[in-house]
């Protein structure tokens, strides 16, 4: 739909994996250990300081992407067009 998202992009101290600057949405794309304890605070951290930054955050595991590619889109133009960048 026209948006153009960038990877590994610089947000603060963090790289985001997935970027759409002018949408300010960043998607993050989360393996098995964010379930950890210590990778959960890590997340907590890095999402505080994004929103800070004026981003919103949509986090997806990587089974999500495999199993439900078509799922993941529609829940990024969701998010997407309630922000009111389309």
């Amino acid at each position: 739909n026209g948006h153009k998202f960038v990877r590994q992009c610089p947000v603060g101290p963090y790289f985001a994996d997935f970027a759409c600057r002018l949408g300010r949405l960043v998607i993050e794309i989360d393996g098995a250990t964010h379930g950890l304890p210590q990778e959960i605070a890590r997340d907590e951290r890095r999402t505080k300081v994004l929103i800070a930054a004026g981003y919103g955050i949509l986090r997806f595991q990587n089974a999500e992407i495999t199993e439900n590619i078509e799922g993941v889109l529609e829940t990024i133009l969701a998010h997407l067009e309630r922000r009111g960048t389309l």
